[in-house]
């Protein structure tokens, strides 16, 4: 069943955003950092798609995908974490290539929120986009920015949604995460990798 233009829909959210990204713009030279950009996003779709995601957006180093949305979905976190693992173990692996090929150092965070979104076609006569907006989306994004490469972080909408349904991730809590706007915090959890690096820039 379709969700239709301009409609409220529940949705897992997912923002995947690439760590060290901005240095490798300043080591390689543009037709390279293309080439890699195109590698990562390629992979990422791919599984996206694996998993019956919708790619909403790439922009610079990050991915915004939706699950339950324009389609819906009942086990839409359940998609989103089962697609994120299989990204943090693929994109592990094309940057320890990119590591041999380039002398580059990179990661992949993932940031994953469920709730209700807007659909639907946002731009101008001109130029359309169909998309997804809302408060959820905006907390996916912050979560995607937090993570570190190697980490999934999840909100505690998304464990809330596992534990009704049995579904164990093995996250452990983190602080709660403050948001620009919001008088109360919102708990988070992380699930990381053998992968996991701390990245000092974006």
């Amino acid at each position: 069943m379709l969700a239709g233009t301009n409609a409220r829909a529940s949705a897992a959210v997912m923002f995947a955003d690439m760590r060290g990204f901005t240095g490798i713009s300043e080591l390689l030279a543009p037709a390279q950092v293309v080439e890699l950009l195109n590698e990562f996003f390629g992979l990422l779709t791919d599984i996206t798609f694996e998993y019956d995601g919708t790619v909403f957006n790439m922009a610079g180093d990050s991915l915004m995908v939706g699950f339950g949305v324009p389609v819906e979905q009942s086990d839409g976190p359940q998609r989103a974490i089962a697609a994120a693992r299989q990204m943090l173990s693929k994109f592990g692996a094309l940057a320890e290539r990119w590591k041999v090929r380039h002398n580059i150092e990179t990661g992949l965070g993932i940031g994953i929120n469920v709730g209700e979104v807007i659909a639907g076609n946002v731009g101008s006569a001109a130029y359309m986009n169909y998309t997804i907006i809302g408060d959820t989306v905006n907390v996916a994004s912050r979560l995607g920015q937090r993570a570190r490469a190697g980490e999934m972080l999840f909100s505690d909408a998304v464990k809330r949604s596992l534990d009704a349904t049995g579904f164990d991730v093995a996250a452990f809590a983190l602080p709660p995460l403050v948001l620009r706007g919001r008088s109360t915090p919102i708990d988070i959890f992380c699930v990381p990798t053998e992968q996991r690096i701390d990245f000092r820039g974006h």
